[in-house]
């Protein structure tokens, strides 16, 4: 990730900053009761699978391998880089999507696009994940950025394997000479037609997803997109922050200033996580999120499983989710507004929705959409209750979630509820000096 400079005010973003670029060739063708519900997916056949993390894990043991190989790191220009991009090429056209390979020249020497577009959807609708493939000189780069291209190139194994057939059609991009300014992905946004700029309904960019000290940082550029990832993370009751410290300094850059809708996630470079960071995520404060940026150090021992994981499952989610392109019905939903104040560490309050005029049980996808205003989330459990009063747990308190409000949609599997009836959002304050209410919630059938 390049934070040679301080990250520009978001005003300013579009602005961008002048990177000289070569001469370049063209492109070469080549959940039951007690459980914790789950995040709202847009159908049941579009809910994104599990993205192993031994699989994004055996990546990146490959791209250490190919580093150790060829000096040490996988820089623009170095053999390791190249070798790099022939990894991923050779997974991707064995998984059956088109490659193509873009060639440019910076600083003497030639980089490597790597362009992978997954056959079907519509080509006037293209959503696009990328990452970029390089490291600095100094080392190996397995964070900064294997895990970012490792994440989105286990997340096309997966969508072949799905054998998917989304709405829109997915294009996943590998970058050179990101390190060098972004020079990579500003080529190929620059060499793009006007008409082919405008079929790219969104850009999600995935650089460092795996810092061992992490955070959970999600671009506020486009609100779908931000939408998305923080529906996602709201439904594994892991807080989010806005990224501010990358913020136009990644491969994003140059498509939020041609216009095209950008978000992606990012998990802390050498900024120090505060206090109040560590108290809600874990991990030690005062410390880098990245003790080993762009050093020799950011090798395979330089990965937090967990933030990887969850950031790799994010990105199919996300894959899947934006894919669908909004075609299915939104169903029927069933509100109520009516605000309810929620005692400070007493007892429950619930809100009722009734439900009738329907026929037989409720859907194995009931969504529930959940807006509580509270001045400290962590102490807040939420549970939906079924008209016999089975209890659905949506999400439990926690003393490392100190932010604020419960804004969030979750999934709950209710298909042995009858759909008619009185059901409540049931909520608790189980901690004193912190308070809120119920704002609103709705069921969609």
């Amino acid at each position: 990730m390049l934070l040679s400079r301080p990250a520009l005010p978001r005003s300013l973003r579009r602005a961008g900053a002048g990177v000289a670029v070569l001469a370049a060739a063209g492109l070469i063708a080549s959940a039951a009761p007690t459980a914790l519900a789950s995040p709202a997916a847009p159908s049941p056949t579009l809910a994104a699978p599990d993205i192993p993390l031994a699989n994004v894990k055996a990546h990146l043991s490959q791209l250490q391998s190919i580093a150790s190989a060829n000096g040490g790191n996988r820089a623009h220009g170095r053999p390791g880089y190249k070798a790099s991009l022939d990894y991923v090429k050779g997974k991707l056209d064995a998984a059956g999507f088109t490659t193509r390979i873009q060639q440019f020249t910076s600083q003497g020497a030639t980089g490597y696009n790597l362009i992978a577009d997954w056959p079907g959807g519509d080509e006037s609708k293209v959503l696009m994940a990328g990452s970029h493939l390089d490291s600095v000189s100094a080392g190996p780069g397995i964070n900064d950025n294997g895990s970012g291209s490792a994440g989105i190139l286990e997340t096309a194994l997966a969508v072949s394997r799905a054998q998917l057939k989304p709405d829109k059609h997915l294009r996943f991009a590998w970058w050179g000479a990101e390190e060098l300014g972004m020079v990579g992905s500003r080529y190929y946004v620059n060499n793009l037609p006007s008409a082919d700029r405008s079929k790219i309904s969104g850009y999600l960019n995935f650089d460092m997803i795996a810092s061992p000290n992490p955070g959970y940082f999600v671009y506020d550029d486009d609100p779908t997109i931000e939408k998305t990832f923080k529906d996602y993370y709201a439904g594994l009751n892991v807080p989010t922050e806005i990224e501010t410290e990358g913020d136009g300094r990644s491969d994003h850059a140059p498509f939020d200033s041609a216009g095209i809708p950008v978000g992606g996630l990012f998990s802390g470079a050498e900024r120090a996580k505060s206090s109040a960071q560590a108290q809600k995520w874990g991990g030690t404060a005062g410390q880098a999120f990245d003790r080993c940026y762009h050093s020799s150090c950011d090798t395979t021992s330089n990965i937090n499983d967990t933030a990887l994981d969850r950031n790799s499952d994010a990105i199919a989610h996300a894959i899947w989710t934006l894919g669908a392109g909004g075609t299915v019905p939104p169903g029927d939903t069933y509100e109520n507004t009516t605000d309810v104040a929620i005692p400070d560490n007493g007892a429950a309050v619930t809100s009722t929705v009734n439900v009738a005029g329907r026929t037989g049980n409720a859907p194995a996808t009931l969504k529930v959409d959940v807006d509580i205003r509270h001045t400290w989330r962590g102490d807040v459990v939420v549970d939906l209750l079924a008209p016999d009063g089975t209890a659905y747990r949506l999400k439990d308190s926690s003393g490392n979630d100190s932010a604020d409000n419960v804004i969030a949609t979750y999934t709950v599997n209710a298909s042995s509820e009858t759909a008619n009836g009185a059901w409540k959002l049931r909520v608790q304050d189980v901690a004193a000096q912190d308070t809120g209410y119920i704002n609103s919630w709705k069921l969609t059938f």
